[in-house]
């Protein structure tokens, strides 16, 4: 046993091993019934080498480049722009959209963080923000500022998870429209009860 597996675990240490285990159901790898299993180990570790036995079988997060500390994504007038596919989720997201469409796609990005902020503005009754959030996270949409025509769209399943990434959206819609959609990961079913 190594001297750093010997070492008593943080939070941080555990909340790395739960963003390695939410990346692995998103991208397929274990199932959410395993998920939710790792995740009770996890949270119930004492040592470092206890976590690090967890996701031995998982790639690691070393492996992501850093994040900057904040991604600016504007249309202008008349264009689209996608923030989508393998990506690092930095804590503050900027968005400005005119005449046409932003699309922000978390499903398969990496996000180190607890918790992220995402300021919106939009000016054109012809522009929209669309943003895929894994189903476990949480999307704070009520400090958003709608005009006469701007509205938010956002139904986050209740209660979130305890272990959900928090987005705490912010900003004013003078125009246009917020879209949050919540997808489970490729594969997973969905038992509905009565």
């Amino acid at each position: 046993m190594t001297d750093r597996a010997r070492l008593r675990a943080g939070d941080s240490d555990r909340d790395r091993v739960a963003q390695i285990l939410r990346n692995a159901v998103g991208e397929g790898r274990i199932s959410t019934d395993e998920l939710g299993e790792r995740l009770d180990r996890a949270y119930a570790a004492r040592t470092c080498g206890e976590l690090d036995g967890i996701v031995a079988d998982l790639p690691s997060t070393d492996a992501h480049p850093p994040a900057p500390d904040i991604l600016r994504l504007s249309t202008g007038w008349a264009r689209s722009v996608k923030q989508v596919g393998h990506w690092v989720v930095p804590p503050r997201i900027e968005v400005e959209c005119g005449w046409g469409t932003v699309r922000i796609n978390f499903m398969r990005a990496h996000c180190p963080h607890r918790e992220i902020s995402m300021d919106v503005r939009c000016d054109s009754l012809f522009g929209d923000i669309w943003v895929v959030v894994p189903w476990t996270w949480w999307v704070r949409s009520d400090e958003v500022t709608t005009g006469r025509s701007g509205h938010v769209h956002n139904r986050p399943r209740t209660p979130p998870a305890h272990d959900a990434v928090v987005m705490r959206m912010t900003g004013h819609l003078r125009s246009g429209d917020v879209w949050i959609r919540y997808r489970r990961p490729p594969g997973t079913n969905v038992t509905l009860r009565a």
